[in-house]
């Protein structure tokens, strides 16, 4: 994942949600961006109405093809083939941005040589995008001045995630779409804090701030600030974690703020895992179905019912004010911690720990502390401080306390010098469709849920207007299996089967279904397949081959 993390230090947009609407050209690939992220979608159909070409490319048709000048319906698991094919193109026909490649970028050669072979005619055969339109896109890509790229899980939830956003870096580094207004390379977060919480190292590799754990300097830079020895051992990352219990190298686990019962792939087997566990602990707002099975469970706060910062996904730190008092026993996550680190470290035994905020009931260090020391620990969030978000939201790197942020990353270089260009060879899904299981399943979200519906689906509004799960079918293959709409049907794959109702549209290709994941009566993730990314370890849960039958009448 070098070449990755050099091009971006985090894997956080390089640009701002504002300044999509300075873009001339927009590729969108992976991302149902107006029902996952609304706001920034509403930001993108603005910028198509003031003239910024927006190109499309996803399995399934989406509100964001209406507007689209290109859309390219790509089979799942072939997005890596499509931007080699894209940049191979855009070499042939001499768009690339030659001075910014020769003075920023590296490995040219090399990457060169490996999309020699990618023409159009051949991604065309793998991701059925036909070759002229590739040949469109590209041009229509490279010659936008300021061109940006957003993605999301469609684009990373795959065995070759981490070679697919290597391909998007390639294509932003070729036609110098890093370091300027209205262009860079833009992942958008899912979650609120996602950003916020990869920042602060909640990854077995990293330190805060992206520092590797196993560099000799940077153990001995944290053994210096905390005080005390830390580990020099890469840890598991949380798709490895089911097996290692069951193999019997992991007995305790606790769960902060998920619900991997239903959120992880082949979940029937994560269950099976978790319940193996010596103990399990979950720490939520809610009586999720992961907290049902645990041992113990610990109430926490909700957002409003806690101070601290969150990091959105264009890198902006925000300060967040707790409005109420958490309701009974629930106590916000960082008390949490204190709560339990202080019995582990054995003191204070059988009661409170320390002194509490009167109002509030918090357990120091509260949220300011962390927050300096956060600051201290790493030089992008140095020149923060509570002091200043009170007056407004900083975005990092902010390295001096007079520092005013930086909205777009990399405008004068990259912190490893120059961009590498990763000579990428696309390889396909794990799993692929044969005579069992003849067709493709991927997964994603509706825009009245959201992830596993422990909160959207408390919501009588949200649930009226989107109550139960579904599997989208192309009239074809509806017609070949002899269904009507809204008929209930049995999905089922290696892993699992599930019951639920049929609509046959032509958003879907023949040959793919289209299942939402939010929907524990129908759990998708019962039948998507938990293969891993050999390098960031992320899960193949976009693809996976599946039958649909008919159920026989009693």
């Amino acid at each position: 994942m070098t070449g990755l993390v050099t091009v971006l230090g985090s894997g956080a947009m390089t640009n701002t949600i504002n300044g999509i609407l300075d873009s001339d050209v927009m590729l969108v690939i992976g991302s149902n961006t107006t029902e996952t992220h609304p706001i920034i979608g509403l930001r993108m159909l603005e910028a198509a109405r003031k003239g910024s070409k927006l190109i499309v490319a996803d399995p399934r048709r989406i509100k964001l093809c209406d507007s689209a000048e290109h859309w390219m319906q790509q089979r799942p698991g072939t997005d890596g083939a499509l931007i080699n094919s894209i940049c191979h193109v855009i070499l042939r026909d001499g768009l690339e941005d030659k001075e910014y490649i020769a003075e920023r970028a590296e490995n040219f050669e090399a990457f060169k040589e490996s999309i020699a072979d990618c023409t159009p005619g051949w991604a065309e055969k793998i991701s059925n995008v036909p070759a002229s339109v590739i040949e469109e896109v590209a041009h229509v890509f490279a010659k936008g001045e300021r061109a940006g790229i957003y993605y999301t899980m469609g684009i990373t939830q795959h065995t070759s995630g981490t070679d697919n956003v290597c391909s998007l870096a390639n294509l932003a580094v070729i036609t110098g779409n890093l370091g300027k207004p209205g262009a860079g390379l833009n992942p958008l977060r899912g979650q609120n804090n996602v950003q916020g919480a990869s920042d602060m190292g909640c990854v077995p590799t990293w330190f805060p701030g992206y520092q590797r754990c196993d560099d000799e300097a940077v153990q001995k830079k944290f053994a210096e600030i905390w005080e005390t020895p830390v580990s020099k051992n890469i840890g598991l990352m949380a798709t490895e974690m089911p097996d290692a219990i069951t193999d019997g190298r992991l007995a305790g686990l606790w769960i902060m703020g998920e619900n991997p019962v239903l959120s992880d792939p082949n979940s029937t087997h994560a269950r099976k895992a978790f319940e193996k566990l010596e103990c399990l602990v979950v720490q939520d707002i809610f009586l999720t179905e992961t907290a049902e099975i645990a041992d113990v469970v610990l109430p926490a706060a909700s957002f409003a019912e806690k101070d601290g910062t969150f990091t959105n996904t264009e890198r902006k730190v925000q300060r967040v004010r707790r409005a109420v008092p958490p309701p009974g026993e629930a106590r916000d996550d960082l008390s949490i911690i204190n709560m339990l680190s202080k019995r582990m470290l054995g003191t204070n035994r059988g009661g409170f720990m320390g002194v509490t905020d009167p109002i509030y009931h918090t357990v120091p260090p509260f949220a300011s502390d962390v927050f300096d020391e956060i600051t201290k620990c790493w030089v992008a969030m140095a020149g923060m401080s509570y002091e200043r978000l009170e007056e407004q939201a900083l975005t990092w790197p902010c390295p001096e306390k007079d520092h005013p942020g930086t909205p777009i990353l990399h405008e004068t270089g990259f912190p490893r010098g120059k961009a590498w260009l990763s000579a990428i060879t696309w390889s396909g899904p794990q799993e692929v469709p044969d005579e069992e299981y003849p067709l493709v399943l991927t997964t994603g979200r509706v825009l009245y849920q959201y992830h596993t519906g422990t909160m959207t689906r408390r919501s009588e509004v949200l649930e009226e207007s989107a109550p139960s799960a579904y599997v989208e079918m192309h009239p074809a293959d509806a017609e070949a299996l002899n269904l009507t709409d809204n008929e209930t049907v049995r999905a089922s794959s290696r892993r699992g089967k599930i019951e639920l109702a049929v609509r046959i549209t032509d958003r879907v290709d023949k040959g793919l279904v289209f299942i939402p994941f939010h929907y524990k009566e129908a759990s998708v993730n019962l039948l998507t397949n938990d293969a891993l990314d050999p390098h960031c370890k992320i899960p193949e849960a976009k693809v996976c081959a599946i039958r649909v039958e008919k159920l026989t009448s009693a």
